[in-house]
């Protein structure tokens, strides 16, 4: 059976967001390796504008500017071309629970089913290697000797994550081959309402006679993002 055996083909993923919270936060790089008997077989990687600007600490943790990303796709014009992408394939990653997140409330949004089986491979580091090393991806990596890529950029890290499994692979599986069968990834998501026009337009004039300025483009958001935003102007500023 295919779910007893040792993971050998799958897709590496990595995304860089806008922050940790998978509710609030957007994706704003999909980077992606398909592999296929533990070797690169193709990639994938593209921006995508979250309609919103950017915090200075994601822009110094990524290097990813505003400017990047005006131009770029929204997350769902590509979700289809990532799908076709990436198949029917377990996905691997680094913390994989936190990209898969992302991902699923994005594919959920669209309409569209998604339940995956995967690999973690922090859950790996954690295990198999002392427990006074950190086990970021970048310290794993160089514990186990493998060539130092480009930090927090979705492609790199996506593929220091599958260089990463496939060390610890050839290292431990054999022993401890249980740690390297895939298993199901669980995210519950419901779908999210897009804005309605009288909300959008209440917001606006909050937004007017409060003189306030936002950072996210009202066009792009969901029923809850607005209600949230809402709420909160009216109890910091107050009503019109």
């Amino acid at each position: 059976m295919k779910n007893q055996e040792v993971l050998s083909s799958y897709i590496a993923l990595d995304l860089e967001t806008t922050g940790l919270n998978p509710k609030r936060d957007r994706i704003i790089e999909i980077g992606a390796v398909q592999i296929v008997n533990g070797k690169v077989k193709d990639t994938y990687q593209t921006f995508v504008n979250p309609y919103k600007n950017l915090s200075k600490e994601v822009m110094q943790l990524t290097g990813i500017t505003d400017a990047q990303l005006i131009g770029a796709p929204g997350i769902g014009d590509v979700i289809d071309d990532f799908l076709t992408f990436a198949g029917k394939e377990p996905i691997l990653g680094h913390q994989v629970i936190f990209d898969y997140s992302f991902l699923k409330r994005a594919v959920v949004n669209a309409g569209l089913g998604f339940e995956r089986c995967g690999m973690d491979t922090l859950k790996l580091a954690r295990t198999f290697m002392p427990v006074d090393i950190k086990k970021n991806l970048a310290s794993a990596c160089q514990y186990y000797g493998l060539e130092q890529r480009a930090n927090h950029r979705a492609f790199q890290d996506a593929l220091a994550a599958h260089e990463l499994y496939e060390e610890m692979k050839k290292r431990f599986a054999k022993r401890e081959p249980a740690f390297f069968i895939e298993k199901p990834l669980i995210y519950k998501v419901k779908r999210e309402q897009p804005a309605g026009k009288r909300q959008k337009e209440h917001l606006q004039d909050l937004l007017k006679y409060h003189k306030i300025v936002l950072s996210v483009q009202i066009d792009h958001m969901t029923r809850n993002e607005i209600s949230r935003i809402t709420d909160k102007i009216i109890a910091e500023y107050g009503r019109i």
